[in-house]
């Protein structure tokens, strides 16, 4: 049986091929698709209001994307390097309104049945969501270059992922579509693309222990923030159940019970 991550700290730098290994092993180990939540969706074994709730809340990061890639592009030296981040903003923001990952999110989250405008706003998403996310744009502005970029490389791995959740999703719930899954279709070619080039960029400027060290951390990091959004869902939405004041579907007062209402209209 493999023995994965059973690893002290770097003290002397690993080959390009081995770096990549590492990175490869910390998505086979802390990648989200071993979530409870993330296989109950997949599986079926979600109520509507409890796949409501993931969609609300994985837009904040859908639409936090963009705002993080732009404060990494800011830090590039290399007009190339920019030109090739630039696709990813393109990708979530679209070359003019009505278009890209974020508006095809919000189609998604429109077939769910929720208020777009509730949506955007964010404000009835998890306190830990929040958190979550704005952890992951602080660390892509203020670490490192070589650690922001490495933060990114959990897309050699989304593609299995988004395999898994459509098939099960079109499978085992009657109130999605294939076109209310479309924000994935064009992911599927979007992550290798992005993740090829990080890695590349890794594997050029991460050459003493330190530095590959600092990759693997920060690929840790960004596997910990996308399974504690989930560890929030899963605690308010599934077991025990307990959703905090402020979060969709908590009650907790006049504001957030008419969100609720509009949020739930067929």
């Amino acid at each position: 049986m493999l023995n994965f991550e059973n690893h002290p700290d770097l003290v002397e730098p690993l080959s390009m091929e081995a770096l990549e290994a590492r990175l490869r092993e910390v998505g086979e180990t802390r990648y989200h698709h071993r979530h409870p939540f993330q296989l109950m969706l997949q599986n079926g074994e979600l109520d509507k209001r409890q796949v409501q709730a993931w969609a609300l809340n994985r837009y904040y990061y859908q639409a936090m994307i963009p705002i993080k890639d732009a404060s990494l592009m800011a830090r590039l030296d290399d007009p190339e390097l920019r030109r090739i981040w630039r696709s990813r903003l393109v990708d979530h923001d679209g070359e003019k309104a009505g278009e890209g990952g974020i508006e095809r999110w919000l189609k998604l989250t429109d077939g769910l049945g929720l208020d777009r405008d509730m949506v955007m706003s964010t404000r009835a998403i998890l306190p830990a969501t929040r958190f979550a996310v704005e952890a992951y744009t602080h660390f892509v502005r203020d670490r490192t270059l070589l650690e922001a970029i490495a933060s990114s490389l959990t897309e050699l791995f989304s593609p299995m992922v988004i395999g898994q959740r459509v098939r099960g999703m079109l499978e085992h719930y009657d109130f999605v579509s294939r076109e209310t899954l479309a924000y994935f279709e064009p992911r599927l070619t979007q992550a290798p693309r992005d993740a090829e080039m990080a890695l590349h960029y890794v594997k050029r400027h991460a050459h003493r222990a330190d530095q590959q060290q600092a990759v693997i951390d920060a690929l840790r990091f960004k596997c910990s923030v996308l399974w504690a959004m989930l560890d929030a869902l899963q605690h308010a939405y599934v077991l025990p159940g307990q959703v905090p004041p402020g979060a969709w579907g908590g009650g907790s007062g006049r504001e957030n019970d008419s969100q609720n209402e509009g949020a739930q209209r067929p």
